[in-house]
């Protein structure tokens, strides 16, 4: 790239999960974050039907267009019987330095975008495929932690095939009369469930099943202090202080309601006041969870503290919400990394990455037979 040139940024947003619309605010803080002397951006919209629509048509939205009726206009413009349909737009990217993905949920933090963008060649913020993919998926997650020793819930994984094969009862008796229900691979509380009886938890089972065909029931801890830390780097990662949401006693956790809706009655408390040994212990374990996953860029780590004070990893987040209350970036500028500065790491953590991957697919020569010696002394 030419000295002085701006990098061109692909902002991808939005989405056909039920978190498109914190996606798309998200898109707006990090756009707004960006300085533009040293960045062009442009702008895709994935649609709720999981179409990406191209630059014009996602700036209209961006700047306050009716989405619905943007996007059936351009849905009319392509040719829907082509089966590269959802994705022709991005025919635009080749001009494109590096992609920032900001689709929350499923198709954005499950691996399936960064396959995408990795086959097109092109540097991208964020874990690659596979750790996206283990980490979307909280039962994976789970086992992954469990073999690293890092301390989680502990839990049953429920299915089609298996649900009439638990009762609330049964469960009760492996994990406590406190149950948590939730869908395996979905994000921002959705779908989740707080039960206690058979009813309650026959009730969250189907809930969940709305969301994925693979359900956790999780064991509660009782009255926890709920942490959470942001993680950013690549082979090096950094890690911030120490954040606290307090959620009213009237609601039984953290709900989609209170990080989306209406957050007037939730607390943050940046960064907050722990014992140094709590702090050390999380910092430690959420470094263990960044390297088991293989994680890269960014991930923010949810933490479960009991009232004994032992801290349980509760949930991996490889594409935070960046949001005006979303704790990721609240943390780093506590920490002394500004909103516009965490962009730029963000992007060259991208880049940095790609070429690594770019050396290893592309410069690997296989060793020569003739050159491997056997000892056959031993």
């Amino acid at each position: 790239m030419a000295k002085n040139k701006k990098q061109h940024i692909g902002l991808i947003f939005g989405g056909n999960s039920s978190e498109h619309d914190v996606s798309k605010r998200s898109a707006h803080n990090i756009f707004d974050a960006m300085d533009k002397d040293k960045y062009q951006v442009s702008l895709f919209l994935m649609t709720k039907s999981g179409y990406i629509l191209g630059n014009k048509d996602s700036a209209r939205v961006f700047n306050g267009e009716p989405e619905d009726e943007v996007a059936k206009e351009a849905l009319d413009r392509l040719d829907q019987k082509n089966p590269l349909a959802p994705i022709i737009n991005l025919s635009e990217v080749a001009n494109i330095d590096v992609f920032f993905p900001i689709i929350h949920g499923n198709l954005g933090e499950d691996g399936t975008i960064q396959g995408l963008l990795r086959l097109l060649q092109k540097p991208y913020v964020g874990t690659g495929v596979l750790g996206s993919a283990m980490s979307f998926d909280k039962d994976i997650t789970k086992k992954i932690l469990q073999l690293a020793g890092v301390t989680t819930t502990r839990y049953e994984v429920v299915t089609p095939m298996t649900s009439e094969q638990f009762t609330y009862q049964q469960l009760s008796d492996e994990l406590g009369e406190t149950l948590f229900v939730k869908p395996a691979n979905q994000g921002s509380s959705v779908g989740i469930h707080k039960v206690e009886n058979e009813e309650d938890y026959r009730e969250g089972i189907r809930d969940a099943f709305r969301y994925d065909s693979k359900v956790l029931v999780e064991e509660a801890i009782e009255g926890p202090e709920e942490l959470e830390i942001s993680v950013l780097g690549n082979h090096h990662p950094i890690v911030s202080k120490v954040g606290a949401i307090k959620v009213p006693k009237s609601d039984a956790f953290y709900t989609y309601d209170n990080k989306f809706v209406d957050a007037s009655h939730v607390e943050f408390d940046v960064p907050v006041d722990i014992p140094a040994s709590l702090s050390e212990e999380i910092t430690k374990m959420g470094l263990a969870t960044y390297q088991a996953l293989g994680l890269k860029g960014m991930a923010r780590i949810d933490y479960l503290v009991s009232q004994d004070g032992k801290p349980y990893v509760s949930e991996v987040n490889t594409l935070p919400g960046f949001t005006n209350i979303s704790l990721y970036p609240q943390l780093f500028a506590a920490s002394g990394i500004s909103y516009t500065e965490l962009i730029d790491r963000l992007i060259q953590l991208a880049i940095e990455e790609y070429e690594r991957q770019s050396k290893i697919l592309y410069d690997f020569k296989p060793l020569d037979p003739k050159d491997q010696v056997i000892d056959n002394k031993k």
